[in-house]
């Protein structure tokens, strides 16, 4: 399969549909349509978990009521089996707790004439000083 020319719309318009799903609460179950249920694969602060049931589990899990985020960049790559391989920046703030940086990456895989998400792995930028 070829390189995807569109790789740039596809990666912004699926970050921006992504996080218009996960920040809002009552849309957040649809992110279950994104993701495979055997061969999704998510990263989560070091956790790993493989399934769209496992990973929504975990997002339904997470102890956060409001989630404000900024989109600092999106950068893509199209991917040699027609995905995309998405790397997100930016800053959130989940409730009252300060604002904080984070990394995103997703690779997108096609399937047929849409993708799902293969890979998601998300990382808080947060350093630790001892």
């Amino acid at each position: 399969m070829a390189l995807n020319p569109q790789y740039e719309a596809i990666g912004k318009g699926f970050v921006s549909q992504y996080y218009a799903l996960f920040d809002d609460p009552m849309q957040r179950p649809n992110l279950h349509s994104m993701y495979n249920a055997e061969t999704s694969f998510m990263t989560f602060e070091g956790s790993q978990l493989q399934g769209s049931a496992k990973i929504m589990e975990k997002i339904s899990n997470l102890s956060f009521q409001k989630i404000t985020r900024v989109i600092t960049a999106v950068d893509s790559q199209p991917t040699f089996d027609g995905g995309v391989l998405i790397n997100v920046l930016g800053r959130l703030q989940c409730d009252e707790d300060p604002p904080h940086a984070f990394c995103q990456v997703f690779v997108l895989k096609p399937l047929g004439n849409t993708f799902y998400i293969q890979h998601d792995i998300f990382r808080l930028a947060i350093h630790d000083t001892a």
